[in-house]
């Protein structure tokens, strides 16, 4: 938690898979390469008892925006490489340790990147809330 951030970490965090086009222009030979050194990747961070979930997304969405929901849009932009491809829960004790798992996703080297994220007790409106509360008791 930063000095001005109430929110606490749960000893949680999300890997977001960033790239949704880190394979395009591989040769199939390539591509089973990568798939199967990534899913022996996933395959070991399920082995290590640290993996609580994970899914691909879809290359496709909406963004719902406006007071009760009243503007809706496309997007989700695939075509940007700051697309989130899917995601990882881990619980590990620190960013550390998430770090050391994200720096060995081996589609790292095909342009697709992590994001690391810990996950909060609260959102951040929340927290604050209850920092206020246990000020004024």
């Amino acid at each position: 938690m930063s000095d001005d951030n109430p929110q606490q970490s749960l000893d949680e965090y999300l890997l977001l898979i960033r790239g949704t086009h880190w394979s395009h222009g591989m040769s199939p030979a390539e591509l089973q390469k990568s798939m199967t050194d990534f899913y022996a990747w996933v395959e070991g961070l399920s082995a290590e008892g640290i993996l609580q979930g994970a899914q691909p997304l879809m290359e496709e969405g909406k963004l719902v925006s406006g007071a009760n929901g009243a503007t809706v849009r496309d997007g989700v932009f695939v075509e940007s490489k700051e697309a989130i491809a899917g995601y990882f829960k881990l619980a590990v004790c620190s960013i550390d340790a998430a770090l050391e798992h994200a720096r060995s996703c081996p589609i790292l080297e095909y342009g697709a990147e992590v994001e690391v994220r810990p996950v909060a007790d609260h959102c951040r409106p929340m927290a604050e809330v209850k920092l206020e509360e246990s000020k004024s008791s």
